[in-house]
């Protein structure tokens, strides 16, 4: 596996100081935000400097229910050439639920959800895994994600899981240490006895990342400092192997230049600290190991269709009780399930007001609880645009906001953005010709 090094999550917010930041061997950027034909200057100049970028991507939706999608796994691998990237990444996670395994309405989380460690999902990622390797010009890798919820029924814990994963599809490891605290935290889950149970020799880079905690429940926010009990997993895990690559993720609350030096430092500090501490793994061991997923990658066993049907109906009712108010699925906690339910009608009103900034200068300080009364109401079955443009007609619809201004300028907004033809579903049509005629 190439050696990349330390490297920072590269952000428009942070371009400048990220190119004029010392010890920086590479970046990883979030794939959907980035258009091959049309890459940053930052990044351009980056590449030109021989730092080496790593696309990010957040929507394939590898554990869901469904075969990834084809024009997806295009665009992540036409950014993966476009970047000359050594490898791409993505999550082990479902982001979206419904359509025609279930019968019923597609939903989309706007987030990753975890999936249920059993054996109908991991057959199913495989599969999806197997997909997506084969549509991908360079390797894969796939990371672990943080969760608020735990599964009922699980049958194998993360380790295990991720094992298996490994060996039986040959894909790579990106081992987030902070999500491995949030599980600690959130669903009482050990993590030096996940390090314990990985492929070691799989890994092919690790993410480190702040968040904070309320109420008992840790937020893996990506806005807020390292906290020690992270840097700690991160030297438990250089005590055990050297990994290739680590990186620095900071997505909001972007600070001072000097603040990311001083994280980036510490990581640093917290890796040397592991390896003075590191054990020699016994190089058979890790040839079985090696050898074995060769072999497993040769493998063609196929998914039935069955284990994808129970995966999507139980993936869509947990996804239906998160963001359509229906009644939570047997086995969850419901507190937390309504944790996570606001976190998510949460996110969804601040990348919806990035997306569309137009809306809370317009709306003001009446833009957050509205959208989040909305999102209450309204799942999103698009993405966050096409959820701005829903909010918006809604409030339209309703004859929002009271102030006429306010309305007439939020009218303009969605006109000049919804098009000039009508959407096809007839209640959007209906809806264009009440607002064209007010």
């Amino acid at each position: 596996m190439e050696r990349l090094g330390t490297g920072i999550g590269w952000r428009p917010e942070i371009a400048d100081a990220v190119e004029g930041m010392p010890g920086i061997d590479w970046v990883e950027v979030v794939a959907e935000n980035v258009c091959p034909g049309h890459l940053p200057d930052s990044l351009l100049r980056l590449r030109e400097r021989g730092v080496t970028v790593v696309p990010h991507g957040v929507s394939l939706g590898l554990g869901g229910a469904d075969r990834p999608d084809p024009a997806r796994l295009t665009a992540l691998a036409e950014r993966a050439e476009a970047l000359g990237s050594p490898l791409v990444t993505e999550h082990i996670a479902f982001v979206r639920a419904g359509g025609p395994l279930t019968a019923s309405p597609r939903l989309e989380a706007g987030h990753l959800l975890p999936v249920p460690r059993t054996r109908d999902a991991l057959d199913v990622l495989c599969e999806n895994v197997r997909i997506a390797q084969a549509a991908l010009p360079v390797p894969l890798a796939v990371e672990n994600i943080a969760a608020l919820i735990s599964w009922p029924g699980e049958e194998m814990t993360e380790g295990q899981f991720l094992y298996e994963l490994a060996d039986r599809t040959g894909v790579r490891l990106l081992i987030d240490v902070a999500n491995l605290h949030t599980n600690h935290v959130n669903r009482g889950e050990d993590p030096a006895k996940a390090l314990a149970e990985l492929p070691l020799e799989a890994i092919a880079y690790v993410h480190v990342a702040g968040g904070f905690e309320r109420d008992g429940v840790w937020h893996d926010s990506h806005a807020h400092p390292v906290p020690r009990p992270v840097l700690d997993i991160l030297t438990d895990l250089a005590s055990r192997v050297c990994p290739p690559g680590v990186l620095l993720e900071r997505d909001e609350n972007f600070p001072e230049p000097a603040e990311l030096k001083r994280e980036l430092a510490e990581i640093r500090a917290a890796l040397e600290e592991g390896g003075r501490a590191r054990t020699a793994i016994p190089a058979a061991s890790v040839e079985s190991a090696a050898t074995a997923r060769a072999a497993a990658r040769g493998a063609a066993d196929s998914t039935g269709e069955p284990a994808r049907q129970r995966l999507a109906l139980a993936q869509a009712a947990l996804l239906s009780a998160l963001v359509a108010g229906t009644p939570v699925p047997e086995g969850f906690d419901r507190v937390r399930l309504g944790v996570q339910a606001r976190a998510l009608s949460g996110k969804r009103a601040d990348v919806v007001a990035k997306v569309a900034p137009e809306l809370p200068e317009i709306l003001g300080a009446a833009y957050r609880p509205a959208f989040l009364a909305y999102a209450q109401r309204q799942p999103m079955t698009g993405g966050y645009r096409r959820d701005a443009l829903d909010f918006a007609e809604r409030l339209l619809l309703a004859g929002r906001p009271q102030e006429a201004r306010a309305r007439r300028e939020l009218r303009e907004w969605w006109l000049e953005r919804s098009g000039s033809a009508p959407r096809p579903r007839s209640r959007m049509a209906r809806a264009r010709r009440v607002l064209l005629r007010r």
